[in-house]
């Protein structure tokens, strides 16, 4: 049986270097272990509990509850935006955190990666994450780390995956998040 990892973006931007990462981390699975990057985030309407009704869900927060049930663990890519978390990132965890008493995270392993343009590689940013997805129900590797800096010149002309320290580093990630798969808490 295969372990699925959902992979959830907190970058909409073409050519996005977390969505490199991301990438990079489909490829880089190790046998057993399936990288799933779930598209469609940028279509979920802002959490709101006045549409998280039964039966009328938006149909893009549907899907995404939909493949996170369906997975084994999570791992988010997180840029830096302002010094925290991307929106886009923080809307799929709220939607994922609800119905209260039901998340989706419920307990399952989560990593948090990624990489920005300062000098710190995002680590505010994915501090902020592991924090929301563990009051989510996220049960957050805290030891499994990757914060990439100076994404912008790193990345300039070399995709992730090509980068043999990042994807030795990330490959570390993804073994690492897989193994904790079915590991209590």
């Amino acid at each position: 049986m295969s372990v699925r990892i959902l992979a959830l973006v907190g970058s909409l931007r073409a050519g996005s270097h977390n969505r490199q990462l991301a990438e990079a981390a489909v490829k880089l699975a190790p046998e057993g272990a399936e990288v799933v990057i779930f598209e469609g985030l940028a279509d979920i309407p802002f959490y709101n509990e006045d549409i998280d009704v039964e039966g009328s869900v938006p149909a893009a927060a549907a899907k995404l509850r939909e493949a996170a049930q369906a997975a084994d663990a999570f791992l988010l890519f997180s840029p830096e935006y302002n010094g925290t978390i991307p929106a886009v990132l923080k809307n799929a965890i709220d939607w994922l955190s609800r119905p209260y008493g039901a998340s989706a995270f419920g307990g399952k392993p989560v990593a948090v990666v990624g990489t920005a343009f300062g000098q710190f590689g995002g680590v505010w940013a994915q501090d902020e994450t592991r924090k929301a997805v563990g009051i989510a129900g996220g049960k957050v590797l805290e030891d499994v780390k990757l914060s990439i800096a100076g994404s912008v010149v790193r990345f300039a002309e070399t995709h992730p995956s090509d980068d043999a320290e990042v994807a030795a580093d990330l490959a570390e990630v993804v073994a690492r998040l897989h193994g904790n798969v079915g590991v209590a808490a």
